[in-house]
């Protein structure tokens, strides 16, 4: 039987239009459509968020590539699950006070002003920190056959890895908020963004040795590091938050 399809009118015959793409059996938006669309978008287990996270936390440089490659079905779209994940923890952050920076007589910058406005901006700066660090891995990594877009999409994954350990670990960030081990707990969960980092490059570039895509991740998060430097510091004094 022929079909026309609803978006883009191409006349075809089978379950989806080979013009666009689109299904054939379109329903009708709704209540039902809205909860079918969360289910399978968000939660369903053979795809979706859940089925994103726990190949970031198995397998993750192997999942990526093949990602990359064109292994797509299952994944939830990386810059999606990132926006998603850093809204959720953004708002945990707000609605419970969260205060990882301690004041100083000595210091330039208001930090209780800044971390509010770090409070109501993380789902946007955890964005905008992925262009820096894929500028840091195109670099150290730049003879491995991938362009920057394809690392673009590599850190993407790799920054709502990180931002799903902060969730995890979000109870003891809780806990300890307001008290001087607080700073501790960030520097622990620093240190296992890294080892995450670290363990991902190297199983994602697998055809280096394990030892020489260890010292590239190293001058990789230095790149970083100094781009991140660089332009937290330019943007501090155009806003005038460093007095």
């Amino acid at each position: 039987m022929e079909i026309i399809c609803k978006n883009c009118r191409h006349v075809f015959h089978g379950k989806y239009c080979n013009n666009c793409g689109q299904t054939a059996d379109t329903h009708k938006i709704n209540a039902h459509f809205l909860w079918h669309d969360i289910q399978h978008g968000l939660f369903h287990f053979d795809g979706g968020v859940p089925y994103s996270l726990k190949q970031l936390f198995t397998r993750p440089g192997h999942s990526i590539r093949e990602f990359i490659e064109g292994k797509r079905v299952r994944h939830f779209k990386p810059l999606s699950l990132v926006a998603i994940l850093a809204a959720f923890y953004g708002f945990l952050y707000h609605y419970y006070h969260i205060n990882l920076f301690q004041s100083s007589d000595n210091s330039n910058l208001d930090l209780k002003d800044f971390n509010e406005w770090n409070a109501t901006h993380f789902a946007w700066t955890t964005i905008a920190t992925i262009p820096l660090f894929t500028i840091g891995t195109y670099i150290a990594f730049r003879n491995q056959g991938y362009n920057f877009v394809e690392y673009f999409v590599l850190n993407t994954f790799k920054a709502a890895q990180r931002l799903f350990l902060q969730i995890l670990m979000f109870p003891f960030i809780l806990y300890f908020n307001g008290t001087s081990h607080i700073l501790i707990l960030t520097k622990i969960i620093y240190i296992l963004s890294i080892v995450l980092i670290f363990w991902t490059n190297i199983q994602f570039f697998n055809k280096i040795t394990k030892t020489r895509a260890f010292f590239l991740s190293i001058l990789s998060h230095l790149i970083f590091l100094v781009c991140f430097l660089i332009i937290a510091s330019l943007l501090l004094l155009i806003t005038g938050r460093i007095t």
